[in-house]
């Protein structure tokens, strides 16, 4: 049968079936050129590496040893695009790679050849490493390594990520060793956890976030409690004791009191670090906390020293509360490490192989593609692969978010981290550890971090003039008053003090970016990749929603709906038929009457004769006696009169209604009422009887058999049980346009639109028309997401604003065309998608303007007489506390097709 015999229903691509096309998008931003003196923060966002160049790179590649693994490779290694010439030298295991540095670069292909399962022993040219610098948690930090990093000569590019405490950076080892840009990491006062070329895997591609153990129990901490100690004491000798508070030494003709001394060995123990990350960021010209507070606290020393001024206690409380306030923030972003934690944690370091009759127990790196993992109940699966023995229930929640377990048994996908919960699993592995499902999630979601939305794009630029606006005024405010007023030169130093300790943007620079990780790891837990903190913010301000019907609303795959048995006919004699009919037919129209038919236990009929019908039906004779399926047309060119046939009752015989009815004239009309009431339901319409007569309404050598119509079948690609809900919880949500986007024609399509409530249907779209759908959207709506299956639809996922595709999980092609996937088929996650994103865009809303409004009041109460301990405590360690833990509440929010009621209880 041909594409054409059924007018309604769809296939599984909804009109002409596109090719994949990737969206495009750079991370420009995060992605720093370092090739010239030190730059501001704009400055070095700006730079990129130069684009439409050619370049080529020659990796050693020890294990491509034969001229199978060479055309391995360059299959790999030509999926990339860029690539101009590949030139694989097996004999010497080099490989020889032109690219355009435009679109691709050394460390793609590194990663290429890696995923072809070979390792690359060194690379001549760039090269991308990331360390690990996990005491780097802060913007302030990151600007000290980004000046430390601008002019080592061949660093070409770095990014620095303190949401997970990494750098990675791209340099030339012709011009630069590694251990030199370690050195100039470490140059800015940070530790590298990766320090020797020993400790680094995968090249710089591992996903290892450093975890630095508690932070309650790190040197820092314990020097803080002590520091802490000697504070409380001197308060206690200062205002409690005072009559024992006497001169213990003089220090330039200024008396140095006990409650003094105490204060100075609470500078002593708690601004080692203060001091020292301060020198680091004077040395690197960074402006940041770390700096002004040092300032701070030596301003102070040298006032009361120098002049008299007994503001010990000023520096004692700035060292101690600063100091606590570090912890806090390290702490609040070890909070946020550990959710990417999580995801990396979900797979397994060893697994069970099948080696030569043997179990053994080794490494996943260790693991082939092509060998066989043993997985038992209860552990998890090691690697991706197919199931080649035994079956079990699946849980996949840890990749798709599927609640329920998904029965798997030979044939099946598995995929690394989801749970065997019950049967015994054989796996033949189908992708190496470091390119497995999970490890590009991962991959995906580390990406995502360094993707940065407009928002905190502002917020980086406000930093970059906050900070020497308000410094300056404070600077201001210690020297003018008591000029040109003559004020108190004390309280004036103390007050431009407490400014200085203000003008560190620290919590408000952070508001953002915590709340981006927390948003896209929640995510990411819950079966939906977003691949950009730009994606998460701009899918919570979608005015529309564009819906590919096939696939998405619907299965994707046809099943009978309806077998209307007519002249005395059961339906299993209907489906008996037809499943002789389309056996060998190839159709899915044919395929979904076979696969009901075997459902139902009909049992096979001898076929002989079998004729395909082009855009009519198939003829085959069926136990010697000549059968028709297909297209209402075809049975008219037969001769058979539609407008008069009797339905079967459930005794199979015609009532005397019916009866009467015929007497009447007005028996059941298939052409009248029940095809088009079938296709006005989105159902393609069979119908299935015997015919003596050719097809073109002539009689046969055999054409003594009777004419008689025996059944109907309705076929349809079934709509999802769930996806009436899901528009539903999108208008709860306040999404006001849901739009059905299809290839299929205005009939089956409206009648799927109105089956699942969308408040707009257009069909009969090729995807250059969908790309046209989208724009006309846009510039009706405004900001548009359209949803598809990744693939077919990938020019209109590229037009839309946000691009989400539907049940990417193992899918190449959907995970790298969509801004966002959804990992499972599962409609409940594309409202959660909408939650969580406009709950995202309000979270960090509040805390942008929280912060800045705090900062504001503080600096409004600082002529008032605002202590100094205040701004250190509510305005930096409380601000941090407080945008942290706002951002964490994104991961409450769950997939749901309940009420909006309940989201804004929970909310």
């Amino acid at each position: 049968m041909s594409d054409e015999r059924g007018e309604a229903g769809g296939t599984a691509c909804d009109g002409p079936c596109a090719g994949s096309d990737d969206d495009g998008h750079d991370d420009e931003d995060t992605r720093v050129d370092a090739s010239g003196p030190a730059a501001t923060a704009d400055e070095r966002r700006d730079r990129t590496t130069p684009a439409d160049a050619s370049a080529s790179v020659e990796l050693s590649v020890p294990e491509m040893d034969c001229a199978s693994c060479a055309t391995k490779v360059e299959s790999s290694v030509r999926r990339l695009d860029g690539i101009e010439s590949v030139d694989p030298q097996v004999t010497s295991g080099r490989l020889l790679v032109g690219y355009d540095e435009s679109q691709t670069d050394a460390d793609a292909i590194g990663e290429r050849v890696e995923k072809a399962g070979y390792g690359v022993a060194s690379t001549s040219g760039p090269r991308t490493e990331q360390f690990g610098v996990p005491d780097m948690d802060c913007a302030s930090c990151a600007g000290k390594v980004e000046n430390a990093l601008v002019n080592v000569e061949g660093v070409s590019a770095y990014e620095t990520r303190p949401t997970n405490g990494t750098v990675r950076v791209t340099f030339d080892e012709g011009s630069v060793s590694r251990r030199q840009v370690v050195d100039a990491i470490e140059s800015a006062g940070y530790a590298v956890t990766n320090a020797d070329e020993d400790d680094e895997e995968g090249h710089g591609h591992s996903h290892e976030v450093p975890d630095g153990g508690s932070v309650w129990r790190s040197r820092r901490a314990v020097l803080t409690w002590v520091s802490g100690a000697f504070v409380a004491f001197g308060l206690l000798f200062e205002f409690v004791l005072g009559g024992s508070n006497v001169e213990v030494a003089r220090l330039l003709g200024s008396e140095l009191l006990l409650a003094d001394v105490l204060f100075l060995a609470a500078v002593a123990f708690g601004g080692q670090g203060i001091l020292r990350n301060g020198y680091y960021s004077a040395r690197n010209l960074n402006l940041d906390i770390d700096l002004l507070m040092s300032g701070a606290i030596l301003g102070a020393l040298v006032a009361s020293v120098g002049f008299g001024e007994s503001l010990y206690f000023e520096a004692a409380t700035l060292a101690f509360l600063f100091s606590v306030a570090e912890l806090l923030e390290r702490y609040s972003m070890d909070r946020t490490r550990d959710s990417l934690r999580e995801l990396m944690d979900l797979s397994p370091d060893e697994a069970t192989v099948r080696r030569e009759g043997e179990e053994q127990t080794v490494p996943v790196e260790d693991v082939a593609v092509g060998e066989v993992v043993v997985v038992r109940p209860g552990e998890k699966i090691p690697m991706d692969g197919e199931v080649v023995d035994g079956d079990s229930a699946v849980n996949q929640a840890p990749i798709t978010g599927e609640s329920v377990p998904v029965d798997k048994t030979v044939g099946d996908e598995v995929y690394a981290g989801t749970v065997n919960e019950g049967g015994y699993l054989e796996v033949e592995v189908t992708s190496t550890a470091g390119d497995n499902t999970i490890s590009r999630v991962v991959s995906m979601v580390e990406d995502a971090q360094s993707n940065r939305t407009d928002r905190e794009q502002f917020v980086e630029r406000f930093a970059d003039y906050y900070t020497p606006v308000v410094v300056s005024v404070a600077i201001a405010a210690m020297v003018v008053p008591p000029l040109a007023w003559g004020a108190d030169w004390t309280t004036w130093f103390v007050r431009g003090l407490t400014l200085v300790v203000l003008a560190c943007p620290c919590a408000f620079v952070i508001s953002t970016p915590v709340s981006v990780v927390s948003g896209i790891t929640s995510a990411a837990k819950n079966g939906v990749l977003i691949k950009g903190g730009d994606h998460l913010e701009a899918m919570g301000e979608v005015d529309a929603i564009a819906l590919d019907k096939t696939g998405t609303l619907t299965k994707g795959e046809l099943a009978v709906t309806d077998v209307v048995p007519l002249n005395d006919n059961s339906e299993e004699d209907v489906l008996r038929c037809a499943r002789g009919l389309e056996t060998r037919s190839e159709h899915p129209i044919g395929e979904a009457i076979v696969a009901q038919a075997t459902d139902r236990g009909v049992a096979d009929r001898e076929v002989e004769g079998f004729e395909s019908l082009t855009g009519k039906g198939v003829r085959a004779d069926l136990d010697g006696t000549p059968h028709f399926a297909g297209k209402p047309g075809l049975f008219e060119d037969l001769g058979f009169d539609l407008s008069h046939v009797h339905a079967t009752t459930d005794g199979g015989q015609v009532t005397a209604t019916t009866q009467q009815l015929c007497e009447r004239n007005d028996c059941l009309d298939l052409l009248e009422h029940t095809v088009p009431r079938l296709q006005s339901e989105g159902k393609t319409v069979v119908l299935v009887g015997r015919s003596g007569r050719s097809p073109a309404g002539n009689r046969t050598e055999s054409g003594e058999t009777e004419d008689e119509l025996e059944g109907v079948i309705a076929v349809a690609d079934e709509v999802r049980p769930d996806a009436a809900a899901m528009v539903d919880r999108l208008h709860d949500l306040g999404v006001e346009h849901v739009v059905m986007l299809t290839g299929d024609n205005q009939r089956t399509a409206n009648a799927i639109g109105e089956q699942v409530g969308v408040d707009d249907v257009r069909a009969e779209l090729l995807p250059e028309d969908k790309v046209s759908a989208v724009e006309a959207l846009q510039a009706e709506y405004g900001t548009v997401a359209m949803v598809g299956d990744g693939i077919n639809d990938a020019p209109a996922l590229a037009t839309a604003d946000v691009g989400v595709a539907m049940g990417a999980a193992g899918t190449d092609t959907a995970l790298e065309t969509a801004d966002i996937a959804l990992m499972a088929d599962d409609l409940s996650r594309l409202p959660y998608l909408y939650d969580l994103s406009h709950r995202a865009n309000g979270v960090i809303r509040q805390n942008v303007w929280t912060s800045l409004a705090a900062k504001a009041a503080l600096a409004v109460a600082v002529p008032f007489g605002l202590p100094i301990w205040a701004a250190v405590l509510f305005g930096d360690a409380g601000m941090t506390v407080g945008v942290t833990g706002n951002a964490m509440r994104l991961s409450t929010v769950e997939p749901t097709l309940d009420g909006a009621a309940a989201s804004a209880e929970r909310h």
